[in-house]
């Protein structure tokens, strides 16, 4: 395992890959983590050098965090506690009920049964609830500081899914001293950014390497616009991450023991990308992006529609089952995301009755109905 330091604020040693344990694998009735399979799992990443695990409050429909506490208290048995570096994060942003925010911390300290927490998050932090809810001498900040104090944390970070303008505003304000943000071989917006906490001593981990499952599947056209020298696209995807020199840690959601082993390997090659692999790589992702733009560039220009359908996500679900070939991710987030619009009142495919009025505001010109029925007939499986 090659390990890395997270960044001149905390000192600490950690290992390129982290068990990120967002997508825990769930029971038959999806209300809990299958600790039969998931345990053994963080156990064998541990053997194999991973030390560094990240939950959250809402993960796996609360029950990420008591998994990770179970398997960190197994591991505690015969390790000392400095062998892990843990992590988690607290998602609420109402400065004007503090009480929350410290049952979350609270909770979080009892569900992964850690008397410290190494390094605690803001949750999806984004440049307004920053200015709102975070900063100021009342802000959510001020209880980052006391739990600090008090030894309930020890590093204070912050996920973040705002713009990379917003994402270096709260780099430089000099608060933090780790960040959690989306960087892979086909979203690289946050680049700069990344360099730029890196510069000022931040440590930087990176969520959804593999592009939320976009860059899982060696198939299709992902599968016949693969660099020679690629063995699978998970590889190519960690390897890309890893070869930039400001990455701290990369974090992926593995499943199986094989995407454990997999992971390992590759987080144990000593060498990058070399310029002329990092060049294909580069050439064969700007391929797969012109072919996802038959689908749809998502410039929302066909929106909004007049029934609320959300043509834009319609679509980036079907470029991730058709160009990326990850058909299960594809089925399964539109999934949610159909349970999550129907509670707002929004449409997904289904929704769509034929009016024909987002296909003249169309650039690329694409053949929005058509698309839509095709997306229901592979995306709709309720």
């Amino acid at each position: 395992m090659q390990y890395r330091t997270l960044g001149t604020r905390t000192g600490l040693k950690v290992s390129a890959l982290g068990f990120g344990a967002m997508r825990f694998p769930m029971t038959e009735d999806e209300q809990h983590v299958d600790r039969d399979v998931t345990l053994p799992l963080i156990r064998r990443a541990f053997e194999g050098g991973v030390n560094y695990i990240d939950s959250a409050v809402g993960y796996c429909n609360e029950d990420s965090q008591r998994v990770c506490g179970e398997a960190l208290e197994d591991w505690f048995r015969d390790h000392p506690r400095e062998s892990i570096v843990v992590s988690t994060k607290n998602p609420h942003y109402d400065k004007s009920d503090k009480k929350k925010w410290w049952q979350n911390l609270e909770d979080s300290l009892e569900r992964m049964r850690v008397d410290t927490i190494d390094v605690y998050h803001h949750h999806f932090l984004s440049g307004k609830s920053f200015d709102e809810n975070v900063d100021g001498p009342d802000g959510l900040y001020t209880l980052m500081e006391k739990a600090r104090d008090r030894g309930l944390v020890r590093f204070l970070a912050f996920s973040f899914h705002d713009t990379p303008e917003n994402l270096v505003r709260v780099i430089e304000t000099g608060k933090f001293d780790s960040m959690t943000v989306q960087y892979n071989l086909i979203d690289r917006k946050n680049e700069a950014a990344i360099a730029r906490a890196r510069e000022l001593g931040m440590g930087v981990v990176i969520m959804g390497p593999v592009g939320g499952g976009r860059l899982s599947a060696t198939a299709g056209p992902m599968g016949e616009n693969l660099p020679k020298h690629v063995a699978t696209t998970p590889e190519l995807a960690l390897r890309f991450v890893l070869a930039n020199p400001n990455v701290s840690v990369a974090l992926s959601g593995m499943t199986r023991m094989s995407d454990v082993e997999e992971n390992l390997r590759t987080a144990s090659r000593s060498e990058p990308l070399s310029a002329a692999e990092r060049a294909e790589t580069e050439a064969a992702i700007e391929r797969l992006k012109k072919l996802a733009d038959i689908y749809c560039t998502g410039c929302h220009y066909c929106e909004p529609c007049p029934q609320g359908v959300r043509i834009a996500d319609v679509f980036a679900h079907l470029i991730i089952h058709e160009v990326y070939a990850a058909k299960e991710r594809a089925i399964d987030g539109y999934a949610f995301m159909s349970r999550q619009n129907r509670k707002s009142g929004k449409h997904l495919a289904e929704g769509c009755v034929e009016c024909g009025q987002c296909e003249p505001k169309c650039p690329q010109k694409i053949p929005i109905i058509q698309q839509l029925k095709k997306a229901r007939e592979l995306l709709d499986k309720s």
